[in-house]
C-alpha cells in the first residue's frame, strides 16, 4: 500500500470537505494518509503521492514541499484558472483509482533553485558579511526581483554564468521557467514557451532602456541579479514575498537538481491546454 500526503487550501471550505472524503476513501483502500504539518520540513518525505487541493497557488506550494524528491503531485483545481491543477473535484476519486492502477502520465517540469549572496549591508543587523549563500527556495514558475515602492526604478546588474551582461534600470526582473512563461513573465511581454522545454527566461519589467526583450538562456546557465546603488527591492519566489534585499546583495538563479513531477491523466498537448485556458479557438486571431 502507499502513503498519500495532503496539502489543502486553508480558506476554501470545499477543499477541506473534499480532503475529508478523499482521506476516507484512501483509508478504506488501505493506504496511509499524511497531512501537512508546517512545523516539519520533511512532512512528505516518505509519500508516494502528494495531493494538492486548491488552485495553482496550492500546487506551487506543493512543488516546494517535495522539492529535491521525485514525489508525484496530483493537483485538483478548486481555483479559477487551473493551469497547473487540472483535475476537476468531481473526478478526484476516479483519478485516485486510476493512479493506483498505474493509468497515468508524469509531466516533468524544470524548476529553479534560488539563493541570496549578501554583502555586509544586510537587512539582518549585526550579522556582518556572511560568505555562505542563503537558500530562498525552489521555483516552478519564476523568481522576481522587484521594486518596493512606486516612483523609483531599481538598478540590477545581470551576469550570466559568471560573465557580466548588462545593467537594467527597470521596475524589476523576472527569471522564469517555461512553465512560468504563461504567468508573470507573460504579463511583462515575455514569450510563451512549451513546458517540455528546459530554459531560463530573463524578462525585464517596464525597463527604462532601449533593450527590453526577453533573453532565452540554456538551462545550464546561472543567472545572477546584483542590486546596485539605489532603493531596496523585494525577492519573490512563485508569488511569495520572501524578503527584501539591499544594494550589494545578489540573487542567484540556477536549474534545480530535481524536476517537479506532475500527474496527468489525459495526454493533452500544451497547445490544447493553452487554447482552453486563454479562451482561444482554432480560427486565426483577427481573421
Amino acid at each position: 500500500m502507499s502513503t498519500v500526503g495532503f496539502i489543502v487550501h486553508p480558506n476554501r471550505p470545499e477543499a477541506a470537505q473534499l480532503a475529508l472524503e478523499s482521506k476516507q476513501l484512501l483509508e478504506r483502500l488501505g493506504h496511509d494518509v499524511v497531512e501537512f504539518d508546517a512545523s516539519k520540513d520533511d512532512a512528505f518525505a516518505d509519500c508516494d503521492l502528494l495531493l494538492s487541493l486548491g488552485g495553482d497557488g496550492t500546487m506551487l506550494r506543493a512543488v516546494e514541499l517535495v522539492s529535491g524528491t521525485d514525489t508525484p503531485i496530483l493537483g485538483v483545481n478548486l481555483g479559477r484558472l487551473g493551469y497547473l491543477a487540472e483535475v476537476d473535484p468531481r473526478d478526484l476519486h476516479a483519478a485516485l483509482r486510476r493512479f493506483f492502477e498505474g493509468d497515468y502520465h508524469i509531466q516533468r517540469r524544470m524548476t529553479v533553485a534560488v539563493q541570496l549572496e549578501r554583502e555586509s549591508t544586510s537587512e539582518v543587523k549585526g550579522s556582518g558579511t556572511d560568505p555562505s549563500p542563503l537558500d530562498l527556495g525552489i521555483a516552478l514558475n519564476e523568481v522576481v526581483v522587484e521594486r518596493l515602492h512606486s516612483g523609483h526604478v531599481i538598478r540590477v546588474e545581470v551576469a550570466i554564468s559568471g560573465r557580466k551582461f548588462i545593467r537594467y534600470d527597470a521596475d524589476g526582473l523576472i527569471v522564469a521557467t517555461p512553465t512560468g512563461s504563461t504567468a508573470y513573465s507573460l504579463s511583462a511581454r515575455g514569450p510563451i514557451a512549451s513546458p517540455e522545454l528546459e530554459a531560463l527566461l530573463l524578462t525585464p519589467i517596464s525597463p527604462h532602456m532601449l533593450f527590453d526583450r526577453t533573453l532565452v538562456l540554456a538551462p545550464s546557465e546561472v543567472v545572477t541579479l546584483r542590486l546596485c546603488d539605489g532603493p531596496p527591492a523585494s525577492v519573490m519566489v512563485d508569488g511569495q514575498n520572501i524578503m527584501n534585499i539591499h544594494p550589494g546583495d545578489t540573487v542567484v538563479c540556477r536549474r534545480a537538481n530535481h524536476n517537479a513531477h506532475l500527474v496527468t491523466f489525459e495526454n493533452r498537448s500544451f497547445h490544447e491546454i493553452l487554447k482552453a485556458k486563454f479562451g482561444l479557438d482554432s480560427k486565426s486571431i483577427g481573421g
